[in-house]
């Protein structure tokens, strides 16, 4: 049985991948367009600007504030919370030398002096290894711990499955094309695939390493220990969430311009699904019995590397380019302001991943 169960998980990412092949082949689309390396060509025209849609997309990035707003306000073990850190452990010497990447790599990245032209399009690496020190070096200043210290083995395998789980992103994303890259059109197929390897094997270990230090603030996790619960019928969200996977991934590619979204929360559905099926808990569970931890710090650090990401990338050489459908206004760097709720449901995929990843490789079967 639980042999099976690990197979089942393992299929997940088949549908991942097949669903939307299947959709475009029963739609009569061509396939070949979806293999493109670099993938230069834009073949998906979106949908204009629509104040109708930017408003509601607002209101609903309004009431997730407001809701992590009143969750916040609450108190409660906020003092206990504060006492437990009374002593800073120092900054070691790697979070130092994370300082100096990122500087470095922020000054060639922005600049086209001569000198550092062969190294325009190669900034992403240094700049977010640099960042992942740096935010590993304040928390084990803050703690005395940090997943780099703490959890060496876990913390390098999650460089490696990142590669896996932002070509994942990269894959969904033919299919919309809400984002496309400008600065890559040298790169041969073999030279783009390791440049982005490598550059994806960073964004699991700056998500997991930035929630590991916004859990180090008590004035941000205590309130949401112990608040309100929200109970949803144990039978109920698997199959919702199987559902939702199959429909929105099948149609990903027929409809771009409605279903983008599914990009970012088909995956959500996946996680969730497989982390039932191997008996995890799954966030639904935290927040049945008011613990909301589990929800918004990997939520608010994806958006925290978001900021990061997009400001780090609009004057790179090499960099990203939005094409969103109906919300294409008010940019924050290259990112449409409403863009930036993509990323509250990426850090729970995030967690999601992490946590199978620690389920699977490194503790013993039960």
């Amino acid at each position: 049985m639980k042999a099976d169960k690990r197979l089942l998980v393992l299929f997940l990412p088949v549908l991942l991948v097949g669903l939307p092949l299947a959709g475009v082949l029963v739609a009569g689309l061509p396939v070949y367009m979806y293999w493109e390396f670099p993938p230069l060509t834009r073949y998906v025209s979106h949908a204009p600007f629509s104040w109708i849609v930017f408003v509601l997309l607002l209101l609903l990035g309004l009431g997730t504030g407001l809701l992590l707003g009143f969750q916040l306000r609450s108190k409660k073990g906020l003092v206990e919370d504060g006492r437990q850190r009374t002593q800073n452990f120092g900054f070691p010497w790697w979070s130092m030398f994370g300082l100096l990447l990122v500087c470095s790599g922020w000054i060639v990245a922005w600049n086209r002096f001569p000198w550092c032209q062969p190294f325009q399009a190669h900034t992403f690496m240094p700049l977010w290894f640099g960042y992942i020190l740096v935010v590993n070096g304040l928390t084990f200043y803050r703690t005395g711990r940090c997943l780099l210290t703490g959890k060496v083995r876990f913390f390098l395998l999650l460089f490696v499955f990142s590669m896996l789980f932002w070509w994942f992103f990269e894959y969904l994303n033919r299919f919309v094309q809400n984002w496309y890259y400008v600065g890559v059109e040298d790169f041969s197929t073999t030279a783009y695939i390791i440049h982005a390897s490598l550059a994806f094997s960073t964004v699991l270990p700056a998500v997991l390493s930035t929630e590991e230090l916004l859990a180090t603030f008590p004035r941000l996790t205590s309130p949401l220990r112990s608040s309100f619960c929200l109970r949803i019928s144990r039978p109920i969200w698997p199959v919702a969430a199987i559902l939702l996977l199959c429909l929105g991934l099948a149609g990903i590619g027929i409809w771009p311009d409605f279903l983008f979204a599914a990009l970012w929360l088909s995956p959500v559905a996946l996680v969730v699904t497989a982390q039932h099926f191997l008996g995890q808990k799954t966030f639904f569970h935290s927040i049945s019995s008011g613990d909301w931890r589990p929800v918004w710090l990997p939520a608010l650090a994806a958006l925290c590397c978001g900021f990061f990401w997009e400001m780090w990338n609009v004057n790179s050489y090499a960099h990203w380019v939005y094409s969103i459908p109906f919300v294409e206004r008010f940019y924050i760097f290259e990112m449409p302001l409403l863009g930036y709720l993509g990323y509250l449901p990426f850090g729970l995929e995030c967690r999601g991943v992490a946590e199978l990843i620690d389920r699977l490789f490194m503790r013993n079967p039960d």
